[in-house]
């Protein structure tokens, strides 16, 4: 088939009523003798003839152009020429009049010998042919022909003599000339002018070189279009005379044969909406009849939408409409667009097939699409039963309709699960379940059931392979479970099921189920597949969460097990205290409160750096030492002090560990209560400032000297005393309390004040208070708190008294001290308080000075405290059978409960307590 380039040939209804006119001419011809050779040959020289026509009009235009294009360039020369001249001859003049130093040469005595090198190298590299400094009377000092210097210069200088620039064409002694003359001033004063011109000849010389270049290119312009034209005129000749009424023929048969053979509807429509023409492939997807040309579209019972577009004449780009059951992708372009009939032509193509594979391409995007985004929801965190509900809530309703998880009780612990008996699956906790609507008959989240053998649940878990059940109703394994509850999910259009196990590791911790219900697809095999790669990927993030929640645990119970189970019972303090882990894994805080001898009590609260077991065993061996130091009754700068050495004696142990890590610091603050005197003594080692609420509410962090960090040692402790009101409360906390990603610590201290000062409260409700407004919501540190509400011991249950060195007084005590005990309804105790007391003043007789101290404190126990000047410490021993003495602790510590020795600074004191009857 023909065609022209960049278009399809399309025989137009006026081309082809010329070819049937030229037919009944030529039957005229023929009809007259016309079809003889000499007619025939007489046409094509009449063709040949205006072709030739064509051909000379064009060689004429390109001629004219040509012509006109040299005309042109010889006129623009000729005015380029003289303004080219008279700009260079301006630029070197004015350039050589403002050279520095000109006015000096010219006044100077020979001018001509210093200018002429000057103006001669100036000439050249301005490219002008004369450059001449004259005086005010035209005389030359310069010029490229030396015979002329000192003669007068040839031109106009009047206006230069005013300062004015003079141009004009004159006959110099180089031939006619532009030339150029600019005035040389000094201080406002012409005092010379500079002349530089050029010979017009030099200028044209341009146009000369430019002339042969336009006719060159005019001569290959006039091949081109010569050839052009030629190439035009035998194109002509072929397709208007090439072909006869055969070949004419021939080529409609092969166009029709094409047009009937595609596999692409084709309809062409009018544009007063009737058929011209539709192909084979068009009538079989549209359903025309045979007799289709000439009839209107509306006519043709098509669908509504495709009748309307084809009777629309609009543009339409692979529109898909439904006709029947197949879906066609429409093609529709007008047919006026370049001047041809008005209608328009639509194609056709069934894209049934297309729509199928573009259906399971999109089917496999989304499966890919849901794979990454559980990849990224599923195991945000290490808690089970978070990662459970993520994959719940990721594959529903994506996926299915609802889904259902179930672990087994243990590894909610973070255990193994055990290993069912036979074919029967462990007893299963449902911890997730996801899907809507919320009044299904399934089993809720929290139940505890278990599956019988014959279900595919209890299959798959015990198989560790996912089971597909296609169609509930006809399956009766899973009915065995429960009949009433099955029969329910069928009557709610539960109808297909998949179960996959969750197995990590060579772990069986529980399994998924997916359902549909209602108008949701069946599951297929390609489903399964799915479920699969996402239990898989859960069952992972599971094992994970389990085995966080186990190490957690273990972290957890070791740390309780290191920290007190209780307050010990006192009078001294009226104490409430919280404890709470760190979410992300346990620390080194830790609290306790010690009962001293006198009815005092120390408060401790400490934190050890870092996270996890080794911060955990840390504390654990830090309270056992602040336990044993406490017994020695020091200080609690000294305590620290002892404390200090101790923790770096530990690390220099590890240090010769390979593996173990050092204790990388800890922080302290010890404080000691006596409620007989509503004393405090309080040191601190780098730890936070204590809280004092009085009775008022009015809050104060009192100023404790801070002290080093515990192991660094080199830096003494100091304490402080405070006399403490009855009433008052005091609030020990580690930093995790106060200090947050999100909050500054002086934030978080002035929340802490705020939320102490309210008086009235207990301190159980105190500590409420304070985590309900500190207390993080992602907490990442371990928080201690211990909250204290001072007591005073009465006065009428301390008695004291002030005895003389003297052994005389011996029995006055002791009568003193039977009257008390008789007061205080202690009877029974007379006689060993009797003895343990007169003991103990009779050795601070012998072996101290000064006077001696004498107190019994009624609390929970009967106190006796014996106080002297000496630090020496009386040591317990067995008295040989001749020794005089030695007996007298002795008999002090079997009638005692518990005795023992503490220093003050004044002296010592020895303590006896013996429980009250």
């Amino acid at each position: 088939m023909a065609r022209i380039r960049g278009r399809s040939w399309r025989p137009s209804g006026r081309w082809f009523a010329g070819r049937r006119r030229g037919s009944r001419r030529e039957r005229r011809q023929r009809r007259a003798g016309a079809g003889l050779p000499w007619a025939r040959r007489l046409r094509s020289v009449a063709d040949r003839s205006v072709a030739g026509q064509m051909f000379v009009l064009q060689v004429l235009i390109v001629l004219l152009l040509i012509v006109a294009a040299v005309v042109t360039l010889l006129l623009q020369a000729r005015s380029d020429r003289f303004q080219a001249a008279r700009d260079r001859s301006l630029a070197a003049a004015e350039a050589f009049s403002h050279s520095p130093g000109l006015v000096q040469t010219m006044s100077g005595p020979n001018p001509s010998a210093t200018l002429q090198p000057l103006t001669e190298a100036a000439r050249h590299q301005g490219g002008v042919d004369f450059l001449v400094v004259m005086n005010r009377d035209g005389i030359r000092y310069t010029h490229p022909s030396p015979k002329e210097i000192g003669k007068k210069f040839v031109g106009t200088i009047e206006p230069s003599l005013h300062g004015h620039v003079t141009v004009e064409k004159v006959n110099g002694p180089l031939g006619e000339e532009l030339q150029v003359v600019v005035p040389v001033t000094d201080r406002g004063r012409v005092v010379g002018m500079v002349s530089s011109g050029l010979k017009v000849r030099s200028v044209s010389s341009a146009v000369d070189r430019q002339l042969p270049v336009v006719l060159g290119t005019g001569a290959v312009a006039l091949a081109l279009a010569t050839g052009g034209t030629a190439l035009v005129t035998r194109r002509l000749r072929r397709q208007t005379h090439g072909l006869g009424p055969v070949e004419m023929t021939r080529m409609y048969e092969h166009h029709d044969a094409v047009l009937h053979a595609v596999r692409e509807g084709v309809v062409i429509v009018s544009g007063d909406g009737h058929v011209l023409l539709a192909n084979d492939e068009a009538r079989r997807l549209l359903g025309l009849p045979t007799d289709v040309e000439g009839r209107p579209v509306d006519a043709l019972g098509l669908d509504p939408r495709m009748a309307e577009l084809l009777a629309s004449r609009r543009v339409a780009t692979d529109e898909v409409l439904p006709v029947g059951e197949r879906l066609l992708a429409v093609n529709q372009r007008p047919t006026d667009r370049r001047g041809g009939p008005p209608g328009s032509v639509a194609t056709l193509r069934d894209s049934t097939e297309l729509r199928a594979l573009a259906g399971k391409a999109e089917v496999a995007r989304g499966r890919l699409r849901l794979l990454y985004e559980a990849s990224v929801a599923i195991g945000t965190t290490l808690d089970v039963q978070r990662t459970a509900e993520e994959l719940a809530e990721v594959a529903s309703p994506r996926f299915a309709d609802y889904v259902s998880v179930d672990l087994a009780e243990p590894v909610l612990r973070g255990e193994e699960p055990r290993i069912g008996v036979g074919h029967e699956a462990p007893e299963l906790r449902r911890v997730a379940l996801s899907g809507s609507p919320d009044d299904h008959p399934l089993y809720q989240a929290g139940e505890v059931h278990r599956f019988a053998a014959t279900t595919p649940q209890a299959k798959g878990f015990v198989s560790g392979q996912a089971v597909l059940v296609p169609d509930l109703r006809v399956s009766d394994g899973w009915r065995t479970q429960d009949l009433v509850r099955t029969q329910q999910i069928l009557d709610y259009g539960f109808h297909s099921l998949i179960t996959v196990p969750l197995k990590a590791r060579g772990v069986l911790m529980g399994i998924v189920n997916f359902w549909r219900a209602q108008d949701s697809e069946t599951f297929e095999d390609d489903d399964l597949s799915l479920a699969e790669e996402l239990s898989a990927r859960a069952a992972v993030c599971i094992d994970n969460a389990r085995r966080f929640t186990r190490e957690h645990a273990m972290a957890v119970t070791l740390q309780h097990s290191l920290l007190p189970r209780g307050v010990p019972e006192q009078n001294a303090l009226d104490i409430a205290y919280r404890y709470l882990p760190a979410q992300a894994g346990v620390g080194g805080d830790w609290f306790d409160v010690i009962p001293l001898p006198g009815a005092r009590v120390a408060l401790v609260v400490g934190d050890v750096v870092g996270h996890g077991l080794h911060a955990a065993a840390t504390m654990g061996r830090l309270r056992t030492a602040v336990q044993n130091f406490s017994s020695l009754d020091l200080p609690p700068d000294e305590l620290l002090g002892h404390l200090d050495e101790l923790i770096g004696r530990i690390d220099q142990e590890t240090a010769d560990v390979d593996g173990e890590a050092p204790i990388a610091g800890a922080t302290c603050l010890y404080a000691i209560y006596d409620p007989s005197t509503g004393m405090c003594s309080l040191a601190r080692a780098g730890h936070p400032l204590p809280a004092l609420v009085r009775p008022d509410g009015t809050v104060e962090f009192p100023e404790l000297p801070a002290g080093p960090p515990l192991g660094l040692g080199g830096l003494p402790f100091e304490a402080v005393e405070l006399r403490l009101p009855e009433g008052s409360s005091l609030a020990l906390y580690t930093d995790g309390l106060i200090e947050d990603r999100t909050r500054d610590i002086d934030v978080g201290l002035e929340i802490l004040a705020r939320t102490l000062a309210q008086p009235g409260r207990s301190p159980q409700k105190m500590c409420d208070a304070v985590l309900g407004a500190l207390l993080p919501a992602r907490q990442a540190d371990d928080i201690a708190l211990v909250i204290a509400r001072t007591r005073r011991l009465e006065a009428d249950l301390i008695a004291t008294w002030e005895l003389p060195a003297d052994p005389a007084v011996v029995a006055a005590a002791r009568a003193d001290i039977t009257r008390q005990l008789t007061e205080w309804g202690l009877e029974e105790l007379g006689f060993t308080t009797e003895l343990i007391l007169s003991e103990l003043i009779t050795n601070a007789i012998r072996h101290a000075s000064g006077p001696i101290g004498v107190r019994l404190l009624r609390d929970r126990a009967l106190i006796c405290e014996v106080s002297d000047t000496s630090s020496t410490a009386p040591h317990l021993r067995y008295a040989a059978a001749e020794d005089e003495g030695g007996r007298g602790l002795f008999l002090v510590a079997q009638l005692a409960e518990r005795w023992g020795t503490r220093y003050t600074a004044e002296g010592k004191v020895i303590w006896a307590e013996q429980p009250l009857p």
